[in-house]
């Protein structure tokens, strides 16, 4: 029997909760305060990044200010979303109690501790900071789900504790105590958070996508389900691991087709009427393509940055903002129903994506103003998303019910 995925509840659909919810509503449930905390994150750091790499201000940070943004998106922002994500799935998944309250406050303060030593303490105390997070919430959900009895995720805590090992990979190369270029530690990095994303995408996508069109059936075949995950991991570790070269090449290609065959059978024609869904497919759509060009990448043909902000904007930034939405809608007690700024909000970061990733490659000379561009949609996207939500995730659910 297949583990059920986290509600996704419309308002008026529940009943009335039979208990008072107890203590703040910001940490009842680990999506709202990680979810402002990573919004508020994306709205700060792309624009000083920015600003910096066109030479109009000056970051003083204890790492450079290169190093600082990859890692800060990565295993900061993308990572936080995670941790939020999965505090709250896995209470879904399993029925028993993920950290609220004082324990979860003191995960986001962890957090938020790392990204401020980034900028006021000396780098020790910033990569001390930064290294402890992902393995205690590792530790948490492991415990949580065995006790359950919950194999089938176990694996998404294997990739937080990968993830765990990338990052101290990046402090200690950073560092000069591990021989390693900083970068491949990012890209590795990248990596395991696209491999979340094949992961959890492929179970709600679909779902999804089958619970508003009545009669649909989505059966991707099991042979292309393992394909598409196993040649990405594959592909992924061989792009990150082995030096640029035919088979890196042919590893990324194969993957880019198979994530694409897979993606054929999601119907995704009849998303176009449901923003909350269509953003979904369309940031999956970016997996492929990053794939791809990472795969002209290793010839040379194109440059390695524009498939790294296809999966890393594109995909992730996608896939943020349309799961930062409908999770937060359904686990407050609110329909499934976009409004016209969110829309707005999904097409910024997709218009983001275009100008960050194709820009650089057709018209290479406008490379300043579409890295403006793509920042200033990007900020705005998630500011948007910060104006509406932060009400929402403070306060008590519509329906009364705790989390």
């Amino acid at each position: 029997m297949k583990t059920p995925l986290p509600p996704l509840v419309s308002a008026g659909a529940a009943k009335p909760a039979s208990k008072t919810p107890r203590g703040w509503p910001v940490l009842r449930l680990g999506f709202r305060p990680f979810y402002i905390a990573a919004a508020a994150l994306a709205c700060v750091a792309v624009p000083f990044w920015v600003a910096a790499m066109l030479g109009a201000i000056s970051l003083d940070l204890s790492v450079s200010p290169l190093l600082w943004h990859a890692h800060e998106m990565l295993l900061g922002f993308a990572t936080g979303v995670i941790i939020g994500f999965l505090l709250t799935a896995v209470k879904a998944w399993t029925g028993l109690q993920t950290p609220r309250g004082a324990a979860l406050g003191a995960l986001v303060l962890l957090w938020l501790a790392a990204r401020v030593a980034a900028w006021v303490a000396p780098y020790p105390v910033y990569a001390a900071l930064d290294v402890v997070l992902l393995p205690a919430v590792a530790v948490i959900l492991l415990r949580i789900l065995l006790r359950a009895g919950n194999k089938r995720n176990l694996p998404l805590v294997g990739i937080l504790v990968l993830l765990s090992v990338a990052n101290l990979a990046f402090h200690l190369a950073v560092l000069g105590w591990l021989a390693l270029p900083p970068t491949s530690a990012l890209y590795a990095a990248l990596g395991l958070i696209v491999m979340v994303e094949c992961v959890m995408a492929g179970r709600v996508i679909p779902a999804f996508t089958m619970s508003v069109t009545p009669g649909l059936k989505i059966a991707v075949p099991p042979w292309l389900e393992r394909s598409a995950l196993g040649s990405t991991f594959v592909a992924l570790a061989l792009w990150v691991f082995a030096s640029g070269g035919w088979i890196t090449f042919a590893a990324l290609a194969a993957a880019a087709v198979l994530q694409a065959a897979r993606m054929l059978h999601w119907h995704s024609k009849v998303a176009l009427k449901k923003p909350i869904l269509w953003i979904l497919h369309a940031a999956y759509a970016w997996i492929p393509l990053g794939l791809a060009l990472l795969a002209l990448a290793q010839p040379g043909w194109v440059l390695v940055s524009v498939g790294v902000h296809a999966l890393a904007v594109g995909a992730t930034g996608g896939l943020i903002i349309g799961m930062l939405t409908r999770t937060a809608r359904g686990h407050t007690g609110r329909p499934l129903q976009v409004s016209r700024a969110e829309v707005l909000a999904y097409v910024l970061v997709m218009a983001a994506a275009l100008l960050r990733v194709l820009v650089p490659m057709v018209a290479p000379q406008w490379y300043s103003q579409a890295l403006v561009g793509a920042a200033t949609a990007w900020t705005t996207a998630f500011l948007i998303y910060l104006v509406m939500y932060v009400p929402w995730l403070t306060s008590t659910r519509l329906d009364g019910k705790d989390g």
